[in-house]
């Protein structure tokens, strides 16, 4: 072959080649570039990853709570199971062993006297109320206003009681712990009676014995009696102790939101009023 031949024969091979090249590539249609498809399949995976996290989040959330309930692990490797509090019993409530506080004692005429307050805790049910209310009968206590044991049901009880001598408790007043006792309110509740110790016992005797309740930020108290006189009845200092005679003061009360007090009159005077004179 000679060398025109073979040049001839290479050129030729060379354009069947290009011709098939260009053929091709005009049956290739080339479009626009995915952006939109790249972009949406970008922001599906992203929001699987947001997925992903929010799942792993609550598996982890979920994990902590059912730890928090099934106990964990001590420092010594131990199980530590978790406390359960039980709701307080009826005893830790005394809704049948009432709390007492003794407000006053002293003698009058030769007569040793006492008021004192019993505190019963609110019964959670009937069977609760009931067993309370046969044990306030055993004490001669019968709650005031009330016909059945369910009258009882929620409410803490106050029994004020008067002791005069070697009689028999008497109960001064009685009805249940106020919602609003304790809440920083200003009044002063009180009631009199005669205190029956001798010649002032007789029929129409003044009213010389007096018993109040204040909220606890009342610290001074007076009461006022009819011939203008007054006895101060000051705030119980803390952890003072007493002797056997409890002068005038304001006392709190173990179960009640508000503190008492108690005050006597002088021999033949009677009550006339009461009046808050310092408040904390």
């Amino acid at each position: 072959m000679s060398a025109n031949r073979e040049t001839n024969h290479d050129m030729a091979t060379d354009r069947d080649i290009a011709l098939l090249l260009a053929e091709a590539a005009d049956e290739v249609e080339i479009g626009i570039a995915p952006y939109q498809a790249v972009l949406r399949g970008g922001r599906r995976r992203k929001a699987r990853r947001w997925a992903t996290a929010a799942a792993a989040a609550l598996v982890i959330a979920g994990s902590t709570g059912t730890l928090a309930l099934a106990g964990g692990t001590g420092d010594d490797g131990k199980r530590v199971e978790p406390a359960v509090t039980a709701p307080p019993a009826p005893e830790r409530r005394h809704v049948y062993d009432p709390q007492m506080t003794t407000l006053a004692r002293a003698r009058d005429n030769g007569k040793d006297w006492s008021v004192s307050i019993m505190v019963w805790g609110a019964p959670k049910n009937e069977a609760e109320a009931q067993y309370q209310r046969t044990l306030m009968g055993e004490y001669g206590l019968t709650p005031t206003d009330t016909e059945v044991a369910s009258d009882l049901i929620g409410k803490s009880w106050i029994f004020v009681e008067l002791l005069v001598g070697d009689g028999d408790p008497m109960t001064a007043l009685d009805g249940p712990v106020k919602k609003g006792d304790g809440d920083g309110s200003t009044d002063i509740e009180v009631v009199s009676r005669s205190l029956d110790t001798g010649r002032s016992g007789a029929a129409g005797a003044a009213e010389r014995l007096v018993i109040g309740k204040v909220d606890p930020t009342a610290r001074d108290v007076t009461c006022v009696w009819d011939d203008g006189t007054s006895t101060r009845v000051p705030m119980e200092e803390e952890g003072a102790g007493h002797g056997w005679e409890l002068k005038p003061m304001i006392h709190r009360v173990a179960g009640s939101p508000a503190n008492w007090f108690v005050c006597l009159a002088p021999e033949g005077r009677s009550f006339k009023g009461a009046h808050i004179d310092a408040l904390t």
